[in-house]
């Protein structure tokens, strides 16, 4: 049985209302009754017409019956966790908890920082005073709980303390620079063996091998940068945002919180925005042995210079969208990235471009 530390929705509690798992609320506290209905003197039928309920006020009611002192002690043997009110019923709409749909936001649009004491004492989520990852790995959420918590924006002045210990700590963080400084030169190289696998197949007069090389190594890089922007589509769709199927466990929680729910959770800290290069090098890696499995080694290594610099676009693209004044198409795209945060997470995957929102139909 859960303990005390457990957290749940209205919604968690409303899926348990048959007699095979029955539970029930009262004062905001959540109690599992299913083992009590035989044993109830007024019949399992009464209970079950509020399984998934608040029972208060029926408790209460002198014209039905008025329980006793010792009935609600009785309750305190079936206590599981406690009530977390929904965000989105508080707000009045699930599929945009955040802001109204026609809400308008301003090109310097810059959220309120959030009173952390308070929204831990409110939510009972995460103390963001205090690492997270430990907060993690010891709690109790269920998965409900979990995802509509962690898409609810904060925002902190400081980036906030993932790891326990400083010399950790560090490992968590990755400035925007980084990535142009890594990948670029790595993109550089790909381009560059494209061309002298190029050359090794064309004949001829030196300077003509040389522009052939270019020419078919820089076709194979721009259909790379065309291919990035579907890579990128497909990760943030079905694998950032990957709720639906994710297992009922915390450690799943944790890797869906480290991969990108963090980003939603806090989507202004600077250092949480772009992506770990370790973490790029796990997910490309896959990409990579698909690239010489599907193409010849020069188109492949053509493709993958065109995708590694696209990425590199798409990464200090996405920092900017959330931290920098920008011309007006990429200010377009900030205004269409940030309500997919601050509106409805559930669609809107494209940053660099809306093209495969509209493809799919998941366009804001």
């Amino acid at each position: 049985m859960s303990t005390m530390s457990s957290t749940y929705t209205r919604a968690d509690v409303a899926k348990h209302n048959t007699s095979k798992s029955c539970w029930v609320t009262l004062q905001g506290v959540v109690y599992d009754i299913t083992e009590f209905l035989e044993d109830h003197p007024g019949g399992d039928d009464v209970i079950l017409e509020y399984a998934g309920k608040d029972v208060e006020q029926i408790m209460n009611d002198p014209l039905s019956h008025s329980h006793s002192k010792s009935a609600f002690a009785m309750l305190e043997e079936f206590k599981i966790g406690r009530l977390v009110d929904d965000v989105s019923s508080a707000v009045g709409s699930a599929t945009s908890p955040f802001l109204p749909a026609d809400a308008h936001l301003p090109d310097d649009f810059k959220p309120q920082e959030t009173d952390v004491e308070k929204d831990y004492v409110q939510n009972q989520f995460l103390d963001l005073n205090r690492p997270l990852i430990p907060q993690m790995l010891s709690s109790n959420f269920s998965k409900e709980f979990y995802l509509e918590q962690v898409h609810i924006p904060r925002h902190k002045k400081d980036s906030a303390t993932l790891m326990p210990y400083a010399f950790l700590e560090v490992f968590t963080k990755t400035p925007w620079y980084v990535i142009p400084s890594l990948w670029l030169p790595i993109a550089a190289v790909f381009f560059c063996v494209s061309m002298q696998q190029f050359r090794d197949v064309f004949t001829g007069d030196a300077w003509a091998v040389a522009l052939k090389s270019f020419a078919s190594s820089f076709g194979c890089y721009t259909f790379g940068v065309f291919f990035w922007t579907f890579l990128e589509y497909l990760f943030h769709r079905f694998l950032f945002h990957i709720d639906s199927f994710l297992p009922h466990h915390q450690f799943a929680y944790l890797m869906h919180f480290l991969l990108h729910g963090i980003h939603h959770y806090l989507p202004m800290d600077r250092y949480r925005l772009v992506m770990p290069p370790v973490l790029f090098a796990i997910l490309s890696f896959p990409m990579l042995l698909l690239a010489h499995a599907v193409f010849p080694p020069a188109v492949a290594n053509g493709v993958i210079a065109g995708s590694y610099s696209m990425y590199v676009v798409y990464d200090t693209m996405h920092y900017a969208l959330h931290h920098t004044k920008l011309p007006a198409y990429v200010r377009e795209q900030k205004r269409y990235h940030l309500e997919h945060h601050y509106k409805n997470y559930e669609l809107g995957f494209g940053v660099t471009s809306k093209f495969w929102d509209i493809v799919f139909r998941t366009a804001l």
